[in-house]
């Protein structure tokens, strides 16, 4: 027997990842980065909450997420066109991964909310751009 809160969360994930594909489908390139990013602090996010609630495989899973969002933003930089600002993000970008596996090793929030806040002002930046 299926509960109904689970058939409703069931249809919630599935409308969120058909929303997800069609933002994908019509964003331009910025708006790709756009929602790296956006999917990126989700993920931390909820690294965080599952790690304060000791919840360890969510806590692994939304960090395989979370690494792999930023292996792809780090794979994107184009250091001849981007210089010393392609640099800039190429450092950024290890010092989320070392805190997210930081945060993983440990088991502790903390590191995974300083993720969160570096790149929480890296997004806020780009969304500033157009």
């Amino acid at each position: 027997m299926f509960h109904s809160s689970g058939l409703a969360g069931s249809a919630s994930r599935r409308y969120a990842a058909i929303h997800a594909g069609s933002r994908v489908e019509s964003a331009s390139p910025h708006g790709l980065v756009k929602i790296l990013f956006d999917e990126l602090l989700l993920a931390i996010d909820a690294v965080s909450v599952a790690l304060d609630q000791a919840d360890t495989g969510k806590a692994n899973d939304k960090n395989m997420r979370a690494l792999s969002i930023v292996q792809a933003l780090d794979s994107s930089l184009d250091f001849d066109k981007g210089g010393d600002v392609a640099l800039s993000l190429a450092q950024i970008y290890r010092e989320t991964k070392r805190l997210m596996l930081v945060a993983i090793q440990t088991g502790n929030g903390a590191e995974s909310r300083k993720a969160h806040a570096i790149i929480s002002e890296i997004a806020d930046a780009w969304s500033q751009i157009r």
